[in-house]
């Protein structure tokens, strides 16, 4: 038996295919859609359940908000043995054209996360597996799902302070199609381990149109963003057993 310290997790009772999602009470909302869901594991904002999604063994895991804790998740289940790791969240549109509701397939990621520099220098790429990114492509299509693919950033900041301000315009200019808080750190420890990555993100505004990037008019719970989470939930799983 060998269990992982932080995670809590059996390493012979995680499947080869995880999807991973920050917050969680998600991971009971992906439970759902499991036969036979069992919890493995619950310790701080990492919570662990396995079940059978048509046929396959497939676990969910929590990894909470922002690159440090989310990469002792993702460290962790690398260890463990896993083969497979899909993240599903949220993120917020930076072009016009990404609109709250829509959902984005992430092929790469700006490495702006606090942890990935620690790991390798930033000219190592934050990329996802090519064969899951075309998955996920087909499954957003065959669902008839509204989604956008292209390189997202992954930033540490959520809220800009007054002295330094927002960089996110900067990489508007740059064709970056949204922003969240992990996914550059796991393609690049995915990457590291020799694990298959990708990550599809539902979108729950655009902060470069909220008040000037106050936040103060940032609404995640919108009926539109709670669908588009549920299909997110679905091109991933789909994608973690094609």
């Amino acid at each position: 038996m060998s269990i992982s310290p932080i995670l809590g997790i059996d390493s012979e009772h995680l499947p080869a295919r995880v999807l991973v999602v920050g917050d969680p009470e998600r991971v009971s909302t992906v439970a759902k859609r499991l036969d036979s869901p069992e919890t493995l594991g619950r310790n701080r904002e990492y919570h662990s359940m396995v079940g059978r999604h048509r046929g396959e063994r497939v676990a969910v895991v929590s990894h909470g908000v922002g690159s440090a804790g989310a990469g002792v998740c993702f460290e962790e289940l690398c260890r463990a043995g896993v083969k497979r790791i899909i993240r599903v969240g949220s993120a917020g549109g930076l072009q016009a054209k990404v609109r709250a509701g829509d959902v984005v397939i992430a092929r790469a990621a700006v490495r702006e996360d606090g942890l990935s520099p620690k790991l390798v220098p930033l000219g190592y790429p934050a990329i996802a597996d090519e064969d899951l990114v075309l998955s996920m492509r087909k499954n957003a299509s065959d669902l008839g799902i509204r989604s956008h693919e292209g390189v997202v950033l992954t930033s540490d900041l959520f809220y800009p302070g007054e002295a330094l301000g927002s960089d996110l315009p900067l990489w508007h200019r740059a064709g970056v199609v949204a922003v969240e808080m992990e996914i550059a750190t796991l393609y690049v420890v995915s990457a590291l381990h020799g694990v298959e990555s990708a990550a599809v993100v539902a979108i729950d505004g655009n902060p470069l149109e909220q008040d000037g990037g106050s936040m103060e008019s940032y609404n995640p719970n919108q009926e539109a963003v709670r669908e588009a989470v549920q299909s997110s939930i679905e091109i991933g799983l789909t994608a973690l057993i094609s």
